[in-house]
């Protein structure tokens, strides 16, 4: 897990020993995670009008002012437990703002973080493919950020289309993916190229884990996104497979090791069944 997901999980979890909590929201994009928050009395709602507990908790995800007034609004204590690298996609945000740029953000349109970044602006840009790019209006000044999650390559690339598409407008750039993503994204780069099959941990949901599949796919042709061991198929696996693991930023140690686990156990049926058929013949 990157630390601002596990320091939300810490979060949560403490302020639901000291007092009943509701997130808004999915405070981590992991199903198994979330159960588990449940089972220890953290609550969850989509709406500030759904809350009936004494806190309101908001997502590592990050929300809109907008949001954050429509929660305190109702009275009710409001915790962030906004990702600090969030909150300086947002700060960042406001700088170009403030100067003069039209603001752009390459991200996943509907995501709760570009959501966050996207709510109390009059008008915006939201892209994340060339064609998006394509359907853009001319501006004298574009300004740049990034859904922390997204890979850095597809930020370079489209800002680089920004800039081929409008020659005579400035646009300016401000790299706020964040750099656990961007490290992770390399790893699973070396990893791949070493793999012939390449197992992705992560939430369905999950814009980082999404983006390592991707990533894993273009260097292995045998990838598959599981969220957990129980979905690991026997026939996706010959014996002598180099198998790469990687795990989105919000899946947990304990998912991983059972994954691990998994594997070996799944290792010695494929190695016995090939031995056996060998044998056979």
């Amino acid at each position: 897990m990157c630390f601002g997901v596990r320091d939300a999980i810490t979060l949560a979890r403490r302020t639901a020993a000291q007092q009943s909590v509701t997130v808004l929201g999915q405070l981590v994009h992991n199903q198994g995670v979330l159960e588990q928050l449940h089972r220890e009395g953290v609550r969850f709602a989509e709406s500030p009008d759904e809350v009936r507990t004494d806190a309101i908790m908001i997502t590592a995800h990050g929300a809109s002012d907008k949001r954050l007034t429509a929660a305190r609004l109702t009275g009710k204590k409001v915790i962030e437990a906004t990702c600090p690298l969030v909150h300086y996609a947002h700060r960042e945000l406001r700088m170009l703002l403030v100067t003069g740029y039209h603001p752009v953000i390459i991200g996943q349109r509907g995501h709760v973080e570009v959501n966050g970044l996207t709510e109390d602006l009059d008008e915006c840009d939201i892209i994340l493919t060339e064609d998006d790019v394509a359907q853009m209006i001319e501006r004298p000044k574009f300004g740049v950020v990034a859904q922390t999650t997204q890979p850095i390559d597809r930020v370079r690339r489209l800002t680089d289309s920004l800039r081929r598409r409008f020659p005579k407008s400035e646009v300016l750039l401000q790299d706020t993916v964040c750099r656990p993503t961007k490290e992770r994204q390399q790893a699973a780069v070396d990893l791949a190229q070493q793999c012939e099959v390449v197992v992705v941990i992560g939430g369905s949901n999950s814009n980082n884990t999404r983006e390592l599949v991707q990533t894993c796919l273009k260097h292995c042709k045998r990838v598959h996104h599981i969220q957990s061991s129980a979905q690991l198929e026997e026939n996706w696996f010959s014996a002598d497979d180099i198998v790469g693991i990687t795990a989105g930023t919000s899946t947990p140690d304990w998912i991983i090791d059972g994954v691990v686990q998994a594997l070996k156990s799944l290792e010695q049926k494929v190695t016995s069944s090939t031995e056996l058929a060998a044998a056979a013949h």
